[in-house]
């Protein structure tokens, strides 16, 4: 019964599978040995920084080649013998079944794996590339075959059920030839893909960097707090927030992120009860600056204020810096953007914990800046070069998306014979 509802849920990720002559309909189980795997307890040093390779999801989600030869961390004798862990032999296919379900590689080195993972050891009638590419092409069926509340699981027993096509093994060779030369096309094109994308990026940023270090005639020195109003947040009161969708949004530090603002995790607060916070309105072109954890991975958390923005009050801890007539909006958004800026905040920030930054440190900041005039042909010259480098990356992501649709159109080909 159970087989047969796996049969059914097979045939639903692939219609028309299975359909050529000379090809077997099997299970998991009927082609596999399937191990889970095992930890052995971390506060034992006697277990861990031996011989045995030991592999988890996470590093395997790490890897870009289908094939892993080392691992991250390895085992003792002692934790393998005192742990469920159990080694598999090379040529494996090892599937993460938890935290996600789907990541696959095979090993060319005997292996253990954590009990997030589940090691299918191919027998005689199928070919382990083979193997490896039919999961990769069903990781949507195995999602929907895992239970759990905190985080999705595959069981052992549900995937020794999942239905697996066996053609002869010559065809299984040849299927795994088509796919292996065209996946190395896709991937040197995914690549080259990738490079173009970032060198886009690189581009806009080394134009940027450019402009505030080779500077121009009759720029002057000066200090962003003789070219700015500096307002810090106000501390509104939790206990007060406001559930109802029409009340104003509050932006705290946690809503800018590199570049833009992010709406989805907005707090309130009642709109009847704003009188008395006039001063912490934000107005469009305002640039809004996170004070605490001021810089993440992406670069510093800022943001320009625009239209749909507003309305929206500011919270402490959050800067909004607003241009006096000497200083144009959208030049302080590239100034804010470029790495003097992001060195300076970097060296004056204090915490360990949780690093931030003063009104006044973002104040000291000194620069070079050209006449209005020119700070607003600048900056629409930089508008102009972000609108194209956004296109390029528009179309570089369009690529990269064409290309998974093509590895997953390939898959699909090959496991209902249609290859």
């Amino acid at each position: 019964m159970k087989i047969a509802q796996n049969r059914e849920a097979c045939d639903a990720q692939h219609q028309g599978a299975v359909v050529r002559k000379g090809w077997q309909v099997k299970t998991i189980g009927d082609v596999c040995e399937v191990m889970n795997g095992g930890t052995p307890k971390s506060g034992v040093p006697e277990y861990w920084n031996g011989i045995h390779r030991w592999i988890t999801p996470a590093e395997m989600g790490k890897r870009l080649s289908p094939y892993v030869s080392d691992t991250a961390r390895k085992i003792t004798d002692q934790g393998l013998r005192d742990s469920s862990a159990r080694m598999l032999p090379p040529n494996s296919v090892i599937l993460s079944s938890r935290a996600p379900i789907g990541h696959l590689v095979i090993n060319t080195e005997p292996m253990g794996t954590n009990q997030g993972c589940k090691g299918l050891i191919p027998g005689s009638s199928i070919e382990t590339k083979f193997l490896y590419y039919y999961l990769s092409s069903i990781v949507d069926l195995l999602n929907s075959l895992g239970t759990g509340a905190t985080f999705k699981e595959l069981a052992g027993s549900k995937l020794k059920e999942v239905i697996v096509p066996v053609p002869p093994l010559a065809e299984q060779h040849r299927i795994v030839a088509i796919l292996d030369e065209a996946f190395e096309s896709i991937a040197i094109a995914k690549a080259n893909t990738e490079k173009n994308l970032q060198n886009a990026r690189v581009l806009f940023e080394s134009h940027l960097e450019s402009i505030f270090t080779e500077r121009g005639e009759g720029w002057v020195v000066t200090t962003l707090g003789a070219e700015i109003d500096l307002l810090v947040g106000f501390a509104f009161k939790s206990e007060k927030y406001s559930i109802r969708d029409d009340d104003i949004p509050l932006l705290r530090g946690d809503n800018i992120v590199q570049g833009c603002l992010r709406w989805n995790d907005v707090k309130r607060w009642p709109r009847h009860d704003t009188a008395a916070y006039e001063r912490y309105w934000l107005r469009e072109a305002d640039v809004v600056l996170a004070m605490d954890r001021p810089w993440v991975k992406a670069g510093l958390k800022h943001a320009a204020i625009t239209f749909d923005d507003l309305p929206c009050l500011l919270v402490q801890r959050t800067a909004c810096i607003r241009c006096k007539p000497s200083l144009n909006p959208r030049f302080l958004v590239y100034l804010i953007r470029g790495s003097a800026f992001t060195r300076h905040i970097l060296g004056v920030q204090t915490g360990i914990g949780v690093p931030h930054i003063s009104g006044q440190q973002i104040k000291d900041f000194v620069y070079a800046m050209p006449a209005v005039v020119d700070q607003k042909r600048i900056a629409q010259k930089l508008d102009a070069l972000a609108a194209e480098i956004r296109n390029l990356e528009s179309l570089y992501q369009q690529k990269l998306t064409a290309l998974d649709d093509l590895k997953k159109s390939l898959l699909h080909q090959a496991f209902s014979g249609a290859l």
